[in-house]
């Protein structure tokens, strides 16, 4: 029979095993991505022949393999399964790259007056699915990007890619790290003013990206949203 401190000692250890292999929980972003795919399929049953994507199917079908993705990891996978966070970036990189095209075709259609841009309704709804699209991979890439990856950013006391507020202020919430639903709302931030505001991006690679996101979305909202409000007025 082991001695009440071996008993310990062998509870703290498997502590620290476990929690070697969890850095966050997986279901924030689960939820998302199926709220979103959601409307996704919405919209390409509602417009079947006008959708601004050319292969509708295509953004649906990438975004249940990234669920399945989330769903495993990478925000709770253990050390040797580290192929599920390789394979999760490469799909959130499809997933913004195709967010990405939406807009570009979506905006090409608007210049020729074809498709969608013909009805102000429609033109509404699917600007603003792809701009949902859009502030959703941008926030996953993000949330994969920032300091290596959820796993990672738990050993690292120090802002990496971006720098919360909480981070900036440590006093404020000892021993906080960014989760999902923080990147969630820095897509959402960047894409509604077009610049930084409670975080602050420190590397090149993450300034960047956000220039990107920034861009897209003010060419949403500059073009598409005024196109349609012109068109009911």
């Amino acid at each position: 029979m082991p001695a009440n401190g071996e008993a310990t000692s062998d509870a703290l250890v498997g502590e620290a095993v476990t929690d070697e292999s969890i850095g966050e929980s997986r279901w924030p972003p689960a939820l998302a991505l199926v709220v979103f795919m959601s409307l996704n399929i919405a919209l390409r049953i509602w417009l079947p022949t006008d959708s601004p994507v050319r292969v509708p199917w295509l953004v649906p079908a990438v975004e249940a393999v990234l669920l399945a993705m989330l769903v495993v990891g990478p925000a709770n996978v253990p050390i040797d399964r580290r192929w599920v966070r390789r394979a999760s970036v490469t799909l959130v990189v499809l997933l913004v790259l195709a967010a990405l095209w939406a807009t570009v075709l979506l905006v090409y259609d608007l210049v020729r007056g074809v498709g969608v841009t013909e009805s102000p309704s429609k033109l509404l709804a699917s600007g603003a699915v792809v701009w949902l699209g859009n502030n959703l991979s941008f926030a996953l890439l993000y949330w994969l990007m920032d300091g290596g990856g959820p796993l990672r950013r738990k050993d690292r006391p120090l802002p990496v890619d971006f720098a919360f507020t909480q981070q900036l202020s440590p006093e404020i919430a000892p021993g906080w790290r960014p989760v999902f639903l923080d990147y969630l709302h820095l897509g959402f931030t960047n894409a509604t003013a077009f610049s930084p505001t409670d975080v602050m991006p420190l590397s090149l690679r993450a300034k960047y990206t956000m220039i990107v996101q920034s861009t897209v979305a003010l060419a949403l909202f500059g073009l598409i949203v005024a196109r349609a409000v012109n068109s009911f007025t």
